[in-house]
């Protein structure tokens, strides 16, 4: 069953940790329900982010993280759609010339295998899925830092249009650049043994 509220981590293939030589290595975190208006579930925010099974389509509008992603399948593989990452909304005729690049794009992210811890707190600035989701970015970050684990030569966000991805290594744009709190390691490691515990 899945938690009402929760931290997601992306993977992608051909993207292996670097330190070890196995294992992938995470590519994007996220979180959900951080303003304190906001009722956003775990698997809703899950899903725009996949898009819709049966159609492949989705909402680039709707998710950063589609939208980046799509940035980078029309550089590398040549699509034209001059509408993507134009305005916050738009009409059936401007969605319907986007469907072939909203299809690449679900195709790609539901690739992606994903992991996700528990914490359901009330939204709002303090939330501890925002410190956690912060602090990850920035401990995986290699945004004006020696590298650690460092993309794949073929990994396609170095084809984003955002610097802050690829200079990062991550389908992330906020919190590249900050240093982490080493305390959020305990906090982190807390909310997986929970859920160990509850399996």
């Amino acid at each position: 069953m899945w938690p009402r509220r929760g931290v997601y981590f992306f993977m992608e293939d051909g993207e292996i940790r670097s330190n070890t030589g196995t294992g992938l290595r995470i590519v994007r975190v996220g979180t959900h329900a951080l303003k304190p208006e906001s009722s956003t579930k775990l698997w809703t925010r899950l899903s725009q982010h996949r898009g819709r099974a049966r159609s492949g389509g989705g909402n680039h509008r709707g998710s950063i993280f589609r939208l980046i992603v799509g940035t980078a399948l029309k550089a590398r593989d040549g699509h034209v759609c001059d509408s993507w990452d134009v305005g916050n909304s738009a009409s059936a005729g401007i969605r319907a010339g986007e469907v072939m690049l909203e299809s690449e794009v679900s195709r790609h992210i539901c690739k992606m295998p994903f992991v996700w811890i528990e914490a359901d707190d009330d939204p709002g600035p303090s939330s501890l899925r925002g410190y956690i989701e912060r602090n990850a970015i920035a401990l995986l970050s290699n945004y004006g830092k020696e590298s650690v684990d460092p993309p794949s030569t073929g990994w396609l966000g170095h084809y984003c249009d955002r610097e802050r991805v690829r200079r990062s290594g991550l389908w992330n744009s906020n919190h590249v650049d900050e240093r982490y709190d080493p305390e959020f390691l305990d906090c982190l490691e807390a909310h997986v043994l929970a859920m160990e515990r509850l399996a």
